[in-house]
């Protein structure tokens, strides 16, 4: 036979219910943090060339800057191990000294490069700098290395966690721990780093870069609570 049950009836004790759960205590539990690390060697390396110039006709500049990009582009193009992109490109006026007149203008474009062949992108630097200036250089950790090295990294953080947490448990007496939980955490410093180590040769007319891409460090973190059991 069905009963029907008031909903204010059913609502109530669904309330009562609640203060039970709120009011639960967690004794003993402490937070740590462990970490593991490891020294990578930096396999990608970044170049940013650039030409700036200055005219008073903004289109013959615009049309100059466009002739040593576009020469600096089908060359670099030729050089199959080195990835080619356009940065930023951008032009501003030049102001007489009182700042009211416009004088000329001035053009800025950029070209970039990266690779994985230091030999290849360092000549290609020297061939393209006889047009363009450097704007800089810097090395990074390619994304497939860094993945390979934290995945060997979170079992050692792990342990170096469960390491802490024994510690920790036996500084307070304690028969044995729990986890709560935990949380792992790349903790690297990717962005790029600027020239580690660079100087110019002299080839000829060819200045070509001689460069040390250096290493860089790779980090999990292990940030977790644990729970101490007391006997």
């Amino acid at each position: 036979m069905f009963v029907s049950v008031p909903r204010s009836i059913a609502l109530l004790a669904c309330i009562a219910c609640l203060p039970a759960v709120a009011d639960e205590q967690h004794y003993n539990q402490i937070s740590l943090r462990a970490e593991a690390s490891s020294e990578v060697a930096q396999d990608r390396m970044h170049v940013t060339l650039f030409t700036e110039s200055q005219h008073e006709d903004p289109a013959q500049l615009a049309a100059q800057t466009t002739r040593t990009m576009n020469k600096a582009l089908q060359r670099a193009r030729q050089a199959k191990e080195v990835e080619v992109s356009q940065g930023s490109r951008s032009s501003y006026p030049v102001y007489e000294e009182k700042g009211q007149q416009i004088t000329a203008w001035r053009e800025r474009a950029e070209l970039r490069l990266e690779s994985g062949d230091f030999a290849a992108l360092s000549k290609l630097t020297g061939e393209l700098m006889q047009d363009l200036k450097m704007g800089s250089m810097h090395f990074s950790v390619s994304d497939s290395i860094r993945q390979q090295n934290e995945d060997a990294l979170l079992k050692d953080a792990v342990t170096a966690f469960r390491a802490r947490a024994q510690l920790a448990t036996e500084a307070l007496g304690g028969s044995d721990y729990r986890i709560v939980s935990l949380n792992l955490t790349s903790a690297g410093n990717f962005q790029p780093e600027m020239m580690r180590s660079v100087s110019m040769k002299s080839m000829d007319a060819m200045p070509t870069p001689d460069v040390e891409a250096g290493t860089r460090q790779i980090s999990i973190n292990a940030d977790g609570v644990i729970e101490v059991q007391m006997p």
